[in-house]
């Protein structure tokens, strides 16, 4: 049985994430999902519970699917936790891939764990947490790149 984990901040969990983990559970016969406290980013719009919460509805429920949180813990120390035999990533554009390729290839020298990088749909290469919360603050409709239980959400925290 081979599993993938993937991890992020998921604040807020857009749609580029939902077909990440889609393709991913094409992929792999287990998929985790690690919900990231990063403490060098800046307040999250949800608070840890509350994403792990949004990925579970979103997704849906399936004994192949399960979504942890992972705080102040490498990245392949959570891999090991959880049996993870590789770690996925969505790459947008050659922006990310420069970053997520420094990071996958430290986690194979720390670890020897494989990444996985899964290209985004070209209809959702553009989406950005960061661009999201800032379209929302702004009383931006933000149901077109999000799942509609996150746009919900971002709608009562955000007013509007």
């Amino acid at each position: 049985m081979t599993t993938a984990l993937f991890p992020g901040s998921f604040d807020p969990f857009h749609n580029g994430h939902l077909e990440v983990v889609e393709r991913a559970l094409r992929l792999f016969d287990a998929v985790v999902v690690a919900v990231v406290r990063n403490p060098a980013k800046r307040e999250p719009l949800f608070s840890l519970e509350e994403r792990i919460a949004l990925i579970k509805t979103c997704v849906g429920t399936t004994e192949r699917l399960s979504v942890v949180a992972m705080e102040q813990e490498l990245t392949v120390t959570v891999a090991r936790q959880v049996g993870a035999d590789v770690i996925v990533r969505g790459v947008r554009a050659v922006s990310d891939f420069e970053n997520e390729l420094q990071m996958a290839q430290m986690n194979r020298q720390l670890a020897g764990v494989e990444t996985l990088f899964v290209p985004t749909g070209s209809s959702y290469s553009f989406i950005a947490s960061r661009l999201i919360r800032e379209v929302a603050r702004y009383d931006g409709d933000v149901g077109a790149f999000v799942p509609e239980p996150v746009a919900a959400l971002m709608k009562e925290r955000f007013g509007g």
